[in-house]
Formats: structure tokens, C-alpha cells, sequence
């Protein structure tokens, strides 16, 4: 039998799709009531999210690109890191699209695991991959951040694009500035981090825009068993995980 993720938008009468939402409330100054239309929207959106991911098994968020096709050697990995999480004992949580977010939601259900997604519909390349056990299509992306950060006590960034680091760095931000415990965040991926991590150091910290401790909220690691690990480790003894 052909497993079918669960879809929250097919329970959802009372939030009815509207193409371009998000770019349509980005898009300038608006009446009033329109607006308040929005906040309505964004309510309904965050409350279809809490009443569809509810579960007790501690959760690790994976970041990663859509592009790597199956045969790309980071598809490997993450599928590897998929596994390994769920092996521990951890419920694992993506974007819910291709690519990275695919292999690691394939290896956490090859693993037993409980696989999420937090989709999103873009222009290109983002659609629900087939190893899901339960996703949530968005319409905005604040709402799905949101969401992607919520529920995990452990990140993992991989190789990606704009919003791979937009998300790492939101994080690192969130952490900085005490908006949510300094949690595990892992960048695996080996020499794919190298230029970033040399220019936070050799301009960021060098310009004085980050503190040297700013740089130990990442923490750097070549293989899946090693993120594993380190996520086992830090969250061994938290009260949070």
C-alpha cells in the first residue's frame, strides 16, 4: 500500500487558497481592512499548525537545499542523517520539499521514524515529497519558519541556497540575542562552509559586527553520525528536549 502524508489544508474549510497571499500583503501600504483580512489569514494558518503537529518525541529540524538530485553525494548524507536521527530516538522535521529535505525524510522513515514537512508552494522545485507521515502546506513564509523552529530542540544546516542560509542565520540571530535557548546547530557539509565560516571570521569578527563567542553557535561536523552525535549529547540533559 502506497503511503499518503497526511495534507492539513484538505481538513481546513475556513482557510480557503489564495494565490499570491503573502506577495499581495508585501506588496505596500493597503487599506485597513485588508490587512486585518491578512491577520486573519496568518491566525488561521498558525492555528492549522498547532492542531496538526502534536506529538512527544523530541524533534530535529534539517535545513537544507531542494536541488541535489538522489545521485548527488549530499543526498547521501542527509538520507544517512535522516536514518541516524530517527535511530535515536528523534522525530525529524524539514521544509517537506525535494532534494536535501527529501533524503532526510526519506532516511528517518527507512529508520521507523516519525518524518514532517513544512511545505511551502514557490515557483519552482518545492513540492511535497513522497516520505512524509504528516505536512503542513504553507502560504506564508513567517508562519513556516516559525513552525520549523517551534517544535525542535536540535538544528541541522546542510548545503543550500539563499533561504538554506537565511534560515541558519535566523537562527544563529534568534540564539544571539536570547529569543530561544542556544540549541545544537549543526553544519554538516565539510568544505561547502568553508568561505562563510572564513568570512564571519576574517570580516565579521574582524569589523567587530559579532563577538568571538558568536562564532561557537555553529557547530561544524563532516559526517551524519558525527551530527547525530553531537545532538544526542547536548540535548542527553536538557530540560527542553
Amino acid at each position: 500500500m502506497t503511503h499518503q502524508p497526511g495534507n492539513a489544508n484538505q481538513r481546513d474549510p475556513l482557510l480557503k487558497t489564495v494565490e499570491g497571499a503573502e506577495k499581495l500583503f508585501l506588496a505596500g501600504r493597503r487599506n485597513r481592512e485588508a490587512d486585518l483580512e491578512s491577520a486573519v489569514r496568518f491566525f488561521l494558518e498558525f492555528l492549522r499548525g498547532f492542531e496538526s503537529f502534536d506529538f512527544a518525541r523530541p524533534c530535529v529540524t534539517v535545513f537544507g537545499s531542494a536541488r541535489f538530485p538522489e545521485t548527488h553525494r549530499y543526498y547521501s548524507i542527509a538520507r544517512d542523517l535522516g536514518r541516524q536521527l530517527a535511530a535515536s530516538g528523534f522525530a525529524v522535521m524539514t521544509g517537506g520539499g525535494p532534494g536535501i529535505m527529501e533524503a532526510v525524510n526519506r532516511g528517518a522513515r527507512e529508520a521507523g521514524g516519525l518524518s514532517l514537512g513544512c511545505n511551502i508552494q514557490l515557483p519552482r522545485e518545492q513540492k511535497p515529497n513522497p516520505y512524509l507521515d504528516k505536512f503542513i502546506q504553507f502560504e506564508h513564509f513567517f508562519v513556516r519558519k516559525v513552525f520549523l523552529v517551534k517544535y525542535s530542540s536540535a538544528f541541522v544546516v546542510m548545503p543550500g541556497g539563499f533561504g538554506t542560509l537565511d534560515e541558519a542565520f535566523e537562527l544563529v540571530t534568534l540564539m544571539q540575542n536570547g529569543k530561544i535557548e542556544r540549541f545544537p546547530l549543526i553544519a554538516l557539509g565539510g568544505e561547502f562552509w568553508d568561505q562563510l565560516v572564513a568570512f564571519a571570521r576574517e570580516s565579521m569578527l574582524q569589523q567587530g559586527t559579532i563577538d568571538p563567542q558568536d562564532l561557537a553557535l555553529i557547530q561544524r561536523v563532516d559526517t551524519a553520525a558525527d551530527a547525530a552525535r553531537a545532538i544526542r549529547e547536548a540535548t542527553a540533559s536538557s530540560p527542553v528536549a
